[in-house]
């Protein structure tokens, strides 16, 4: 399935700027018409995690979750990620 990414300076300061908020919820509802599922980057917050679950933004990365990673590290931090749950 093809995907349209939200890019991070939208979701930047999405809490604090309603206009922030209208343009990703926007993108989002555009994106699920024409059948794309929606990936947002940038997400350091449960706050904007929080916002876009509930504009069904089907997939998220950002320093919420994890710093990026190369390849070899990433096998090891989904395996504590698996052990801390």
């Amino acid at each position: 399935m093809n995907r349209l990414k939200i890019d991070r300076s939208f979701v930047r300061d999405m809490i604090e700027r309603p206009s922030n908020q209208a343009i990703v919820s926007t993108i989002i509802s555009m994106a699920h018409h024409l059948q794309l599922q929606v990936i947002a980057e940038g997400v350091e917050t449960k706050e904007e995690l929080a916002f876009l679950q509930e504009h069904l933004c089907e997939e998220v990365q950002g320093y919420l979750f994890s710093r990026p990673l190369p390849s070899e590290e990433v096998a090891f931090y989904l395996q504590a990620q698996k052990g801390a749950s």
